[in-house]
Order: structure tokens, then C-alpha cells, then sequence
């Protein structure tokens, strides 16, 4: 049996790790992906450490991981890593069978899924800040102290009062 390769190959500002046969299925373990998607290393390692989930421990294992290979086998800066992939897979499913009522049998499934974070460099460059044109002054554009302000706009009118109608006595 081969293993499926990746549909990329990583770029020379990437480090990647996977974390196999996690036993919690991919639904669950695709919330804590989600999470760390696209933030900074520092940030998604503190966001796991404090996450309440029981697999957040070998998610957590997983990036740091990944941070380690960056670090170690790419050359890559650490305070400029991000998550910039976090996705997840399915893996094994055990089939078990638990007893129920009359003599029957139900099935369990227990998944089991992988976990594959890819880490990338990026730096922050610096912003430019462009010089602000000088604000003009109300002298400078041609306004004067003694120039009087705007008119207000004319009150609107009130809708004239309605006549009465005529009673029968007053139109015969």
C-alpha cells in the first residue's frame, strides 16, 4: 500500500507536520483546525493551550512540531510563522459491537483521523508612511472671519388645516 502524496510541494518558506491515528473523529478535530487557521504561531499555540478540548493537547504537539521542522531543517524565523494550512483527514474506523436489548447487537464506530499543518514565513514589512499634505487653512482657501455663514434652509410650511365638511342642513 502506497501513501497518498501531497497535491504541492512545499515552498522553501514552508514546514509541514502530521500527526496520525488521532483517536477523535474529523468533525470535531476540524473545529480545532479552524481555530488555528491563518493566525500566528504564538497566537494558535495559546488559543490551544487554553482550548478545553481533550485533543487540543496533540493538535498543540502537532504545530509545535511543525514550528521545530521550520526552525530546524527550513532556516526559517519563528516569530514570522503562521498557520497558513491546518487540515484535517480521516483515518481509521474500529467497528465494535455493544449489546442491546432481546438478544441483538448494535454496531460502534470508533474514527480515528490525521491532522496535517503546514507552517509558512511571513514577514511584516515595515509600512511606509507617506508624508500627509498640509491641511489647508480657512485663509488658504480663500474663507475669511468676516465672511457670514451659510443660510439655513426655509422652515417647511405646515399642512393647512382641514375644512370641515358640510352637514346636510348647510348644502340645501
Amino acid at each position: 500500500m502506497s501513501k497518498k502524496k501531497r497535491d504541492r510541494a512545499l515552498s522553501d518558506t514552508e514546514a509541514m507536520a502530521v500527526a496520525r491515528m488521532l483517536r477523535v473523529s474529523p468533525q470535531k478535530l476540524n473545529l480545532l483546525a479552524q481555530l488555528i487557521r491563518g493566525k500566528k504561531v504564538a497566537t494558535a499555540l495559546a488559543d490551544l493551550e487554553f482550548s478545553r478540548k481533550r485533543i487540543a493537547r496533540d493538535v498543540r504537539k502537532c504545530l509545535e512540531s511543525a514550528i521545530a521542522n521550520a526552525e530546524n531543517n527550513h532556516d526559517l524565523d519563528v516569530d514570522d510563522l503562521v498557520v497558513s494550512e491546518a487540515s484535517v483527514g480521516k483515518n481509521l474506523v474500529m467497528k465494535r459491537f455493544h449489546a442491546r436489548a432481546r438478544g441483538r447487537g448494535a454496531r460502534v464506530e470508533r474514527p480515528f483521523s490525521q491532522v496535517t499543518i503546514i507552517v509558512e514565513e511571513k514577514r511584516e514589512a515595515k509600512p511606509v508612511e507617506k508624508p500627509k499634505p498640509a491641511e489647508k487653512t480657512k485663509a488658504a482657501k480663500g474663507e475669511t472671519a468676516s465672511k457670514k455663514p451659510a443660510a439655513k434652509k426655509p422652515a417647511a410650511k405646515k399642512p393647512a388645516a382641514k375644512k370641515p365638511a358640510k352637514t346636510a342642513k348647510e348644502t340645501a
